[in-house]
């Protein structure tokens, strides 16, 4: 067992929908986001075009911010899922450094509320209370907390209108038949061996 996901650049949009159904189910803080799209003009006209790529967490078979962390805060699961104890994280940020990804936050303690006219705590920000601690940090976690009740898909996938991310077992004769497409990975000259793999438009 081995989560990754596979990302058809050619069927995304860039409509973000991905980033708002991540950050609305982890209640991450104001600032901070763990699913990115980043929009590029491809190309010359008059066959210019606007190329959308979601970014994420790669979770690496060989991470280096596992390797680089001196708490142990940052560890791989059996599943592949690497993830943070942010009660172990001391806030070195050397994962941040090493990461060729940038997938990774800092959390500075500053107020960040949504909602700042409102006096005390609302309804959306007390449910998450506790949920992250300053002088931490975060980055994607695959959903991990959905798989281990039993229900195997990220908020990203299923938010995705045009099914554009697919998620599941890379060893799963179906992931590797996406695999086999023509999917390739980012930064493979950092030989981390990514679990995110793009299909080419």
């Amino acid at each position: 067992m081995h989560y990754g996901m596979v990302i058809d650049l050619g069927r995304c949009i860039g409509c973000n929908a991905c980033t708002v159904a991540c950050k609305q189910k982890n209640a991450t803080p104001r600032g901070t986001f763990w699913c990115k799209v980043t929009t590029t003009e491809e190309g010359e006209y008059p066959k210019a075009y606007r190329k959308s790529v979601p970014t994420l967490c790669n979770h690496c078979q060989n991470a280096v911010c596992v390797a680089v962390c001196p708490t142990h805060a940052t560890y791989k699961r059996e599943d592949g899922i690497v993830m943070v104890d942010q009660d172990k994280c001391i806030g070195c940020r050397y994962c941040i450094a090493a990461c060729p990804y940038e997938a990774r936050t800092f959390d500075f303690g500053e107020d960040k509320t949504y909602f700042p006219e409102l006096e005390g705590d609302n309804p959306y920000e007390s449910a998450h209370e506790g949920a992250f601690h300053a002088g931490t940090v975060s980055k994607c976690i695959l959903c991990s907390d959905r798989i281990d009740s039993g229900d195997v898909s990220t908020a990203c996938s299923q938010a995705c209108p045009t099914h554009a991310r697919i998620f599941g077992d890379l060893d799963s004769p179906e992931m590797q038949e996406l695999i086999r497409r023509g999917a390739y990975v980012m930064r493979p000259d950092q030989r981390t061996q990514p679990a995110v793999y793009y299909l080419p438009r």
